[in-house]
């Protein structure tokens, strides 16, 4: 069995029940004019790990393994979209409101979709999701089922929010998981450094951590 150098100790790495979670990277949260940009937040922290998660999943792609892909993102009547969701803050653009990539993650909307480096190939999963966690009024409990997946690698953003919220998930149904460190991202830096702490804290509570690096040798080991 082969292992992934990770914290906060190796992960044993099962090569045929694996499957890579890229958590959101969409434009609507990593480009300028965007969601996630008329909050005020600095979307470069979110454009600049774009490489990182592109080798990842190339690395994934490269040996056979799965990636799937999440969308958060609502339907155009708004009928999955809670008032407490919509409403909460003070926003320039609420969720639905129409932004300057079209109506902000409405399904079908330019801003909605997955940046243009990171798409989907043609099979793979794409979970549009209502809310931060994956497993949330999707498919994606069943679609992990049907893989035979028992280990998950993670990537995206944001790191305390939609990509730990899932990782807990996953974890409480019994995944293993792995979140790659580098490429996942918050637009504020305290919060990622202390999801990571949190995540593997107290012997991998949540998971474990690794470096993309260490992550494609353990699959070149396996």
């Amino acid at each position: 069995m082969a292992e992934i150098d990770a914290q906060p100790f190796a992960f044993a790495f099962k090569p045929e029940t694996t499957a890579l979670v890229v958590i959101d990277m969409q434009r609507d949260f990593a480009e300028p004019g965007g969601f996630g940009a008329s909050l005020g937040n600095d979307v470069s922290r979110i454009t600049a790990i774009v490489p990182t998660v592109k080798r990842l999943i190339d690395g994934f792609r490269a040996a056979g393994l799965p990636v799937i892909h999440t969308m958060e993102c609502h339907r155009a009547d708004l009928s999955d979209l809670p008032p407490s969701k919509r409403n909460r803050g003070n926003p320039s653009i609420r969720i639905g409101d129409v932004g300057p990539m079209g109506r902000v993650l409405i399904v079908g909307e330019p801003g909605t979709a997955i940046l243009d480096e990171l798409a989907p190939l043609p099979g793979e999963i794409v979970i549009e999701k209502p809310g931060k966690g994956a497993f949330y009024a999707t498919s994606f409990g069943e679609d992990l089922k049907r893989l035979g997946a028992l280990q998950l690698v993670f990537a995206g953003v944001t790191t305390e929010v939609c990509v730990q919220t899932t990782m807990r998930e996953a974890n409480d149904r019994g995944y293993e998981c792995l979140l790659a460190e580098d490429a996942t991202e918050s637009y504020f830096p305290e919060f990622k450094a202390a999801a990571i702490a949190m995540i593997r804290a107290q012997g991998a509570i949540v998971g474990w951590t690794a470096t993309t690096d260490q992550v494609l040798r353990g699959i070149a080991n396996g």
